[in-house]
């Protein structure tokens, strides 16, 4: 069996101020490690300070989204390669909210990852079903073609990539998968993986959606279960450093 070691991702999503920022930073760092890899995913425009306050610790920064080009005429958009440069370690692609309000189609979400990993950053892909197509028993059928699209562009490269469920009907409304919902969907997107990779068994599956201090060890008790990329409690240093040291 392998042994793939928690992961911990912060997504700020659009937060941030000088002064917050700086106290959350100095918050993660006073307390020191766990035993999780931990993250970071903050606005463009936070990057330079992030570079600047984690670079002599154990804690990644990255960024929220980056676009499919290389570069050229895309005003308003950032490249892979402008991520690299300010030592990004990972960028979240599709993201829920970037699927709904900017309809993100399945493949510009794969699109972006593969320019994310043609330039060293290794990407987040998210995945997960709406309430009502879980009810309407949607949810096996949604992730599977979404993660689909991501591991047909990435080809022999799937295996370089961090995937994130989170049911959309629990991101930021304070209701969760049971460890038992989450954990049904882990298992699902892990043997979709093996058919595509025979990394699959080291890959990292996160969690998304209302993780708080109080339900995380559950959470992260599941076998497929590899940590969590964390919203609104990552804006908390107590919070997100207690989710940290929830990892097994």
């Amino acid at each position: 069996m392998t042994t793939r070691r928690k992961l911990v991702v912060g997504n700020w999503k659009m937060h941030g101020t000088h002064k917050a920022n700086a106290e959350l930073f100095e918050g993660l760092l006073a307390a020191g490690p766990s035993n999780a890899d931990v993250a970071v995913c903050v606005p463009f425009p936070f990057l330079a300070e992030a570079a600047v306050a984690l670079a002599a610790s154990d804690v990644r920064w990255g960024a929220q989204d980056c676009s499919a080009h290389e570069q050229g005429a895309y005003t308003g958009e950032v490249s892979c390669g402008m991520l690299h440069e300010f030592g990004c370690r990972y960028v979240i692609v599709g993201h829920s909210e970037r699927r709904a309000y900017h309809a993100e189609s399945d493949q510009l979400v794969a699109d972006k990852a593969k320019a994310a990993l043609a330039k060293g950053v290794t990407p987040i892909v998210c995945v997960g079903e709406t309430l009502a197509q879980r009810e309407s028993g949607e949810t096996e059928a949604v992730v599977k073609r979404q993660l689909s699209a991501v591991i047909h562009t990435l080809g022999h490269c799937v295996g370089e990539m961090v995937v994130a469920y989170e049911p959309v009907w629990a991101i930021g409304t304070g209701k969760t998968a049971s460890p038992e919902q989450a954990q049904a969907v882990h298992a699902l997107l892990r043997a979709q993986l093996q058919a595509a990779t025979p990394h699959a068994a080291a890959m990292k599956i996160l969690y998304g959606g209302s993780v708080k201090p109080d339900n995380a060890a559950t959470l992260f008790a599941q076998p497929d279960i590899d940590g969590g990329l964390i919203g609104g409690a990552s804006l908390k240093a107590a919070d997100f450093v207690a989710i940290c040291r929830a990892a097994p």
